[in-house]
C-alpha cells in the first residue's frame, strides 16, 4: 500500500498508526493542494471512505473536486428535519451537475426525535445550552455515529478559519471518537480562497450566504453574520458535536431524548 514521498505505512488496514506517524502524515500533506489528499484518501481507503457536508460552501469546492477524482464518490449529509429551503434547493442542484455521485441523505431517529420534543418541547434549543446540545445530539450527531460505522475513513470540510475550536485542526489524522481515519483537506484554506474556487469554476451553492448567512445550519439555529457568529447566538455554543475533536462537547448519548 503506498503512501506519499518520504512517508511509509505499514497496511493501515491491519494496524492503527500511533500519534507520531498520524503526526507525521499531517505533516506531509501541510501546504498540499486539497486534490492531492483527496487523491490518497481515495486510493487507501475506497470504497468504505465518504465526505460529509452540510452544504456549505467548503461542501461545494470539496465535492468539486473529489468529483473530478472519482465521478461516483460517495457523499453524505445529515437532514435533521430543520434545514431551510435553500439547502435543499443546493441539494437538488448538486444531483443535476454530478449525476454520478453516491449523495446518501441521512435523518434522525423518528423515535429519539419524538421523545426528545415531547419531553422538552419541538423549539427546545431557544432556551439553554444544555437543550441545544441535547438536540443537535439527537439530529445531527447520532445518524452521523451510526453511519460511520460503515467506514474507514470520513472527509470533510473542516477549516481552521472556522472558530478557535478548529484552529488545530490536521489535515489528516485518526479519529479517536470514532475510531476512523478522518480527512480535512481544506485545514488551511479560508473563505476567501473558497469563494474564489467556487467563482472560477461557476459552482452552485447556497443562496442565503448572498443575504449574509456565512455558516448555514438548522433554519432555527442560523442567522446572518460573519464566521460562525450566526450560529446559536446569544448562548455559548460554538459546535453541534459533529467534530467531536474541535467541539464544546455533547452529551454521549440521548438520555433524555430516550427516557
Amino acid at each position: 500500500m503506498s503512501a506519499p514521498d518520504g512517508c511509509w505505512i505499514v497496511s493501515l488496514y491491519e494496524e492503527v498508526l500511533d500519534d507520531l506517524e498520524a503526526g507525521e502524515l499531517s505533516v506531509e500533506f501541510e501546504g498540499r493542494e486539497p486534490q492531492a489528499l483527496l487523491a490518497w484518501a481515495f486510493e487507501q481507503f475506497a470504497p468504505r471512505i465518504a465526505i460529509s457536508t452540510a452544504f456549505q460552501i467548503d461542501g461545494s469546492v470539496l465535492i468539486d473536486m473529489a468529483h473530478a477524482i472519482d465521478p461516483n464518490v460517495k457523499v453524505f449529509t445529515v437532514d435533521t428535519g430543520r434545514l431551510p429551503q435553500e439547502t435543499f434547493e443546493l441539494v437538488e442542484q448538486v444531483r443535476e451537475r454530478y449525476p454520478g455521485i453516491d449523495l446518501e441523505i441521512l435523518a434522525p431517529e423518528a423515535e429519539h426525535v419524538s421523545r426528545m420534543v415531547g419531553r422538552h418541547g419541538p423549539n427546545l434549543f431557544y432556551r439553554q445550552v444544555e437543550h441545544r446540545l441535547l438536540c443537535c445530539q439527537v439530529r445531527k450527531v447520532l445518524p452521523l455515529t451510526k453511519h460511520l460505522h460503515s467506514l474507514d475513513a470520513w472527509i470533510t470540510g473542516l477549516r481552521r478559519d472556522q472558530s478557535p475550536t478548529r484552529a488545530d485542526a490536521p489535515k489528516v489524522g485518526w479519529d479517536e471518537t470514532h475510531e476512523l481515519w478522518k480527512a480535512n483537506p481544506l485545514a488551511d484554506w479560508d473563505d476567501a480562497r473558497c469563494w474564489d474556487y467556487i467563482r472560477a469554476r461557476g459552482l452552485p451553492y447556497n443562496e442565503l450566504h448572498d443575504r449574509g448567512y456565512a455558516s448555514i445550519g438548522c433554519i432555527h439555529c442560523t442567522k446572518p453574520g460573519l464566521g460562525r457568529e450566526g450560529r446559536w447566538t446569544g448562548l455559548d455554543k460554538t459546535e453541534c458535536g459533529l467534530h467531536a475533536g474541535e467541539t464544546t462537547g455533547a452529551p454521549a448519548v440521548p438520555a433524555e431524548a430516550a427516557r
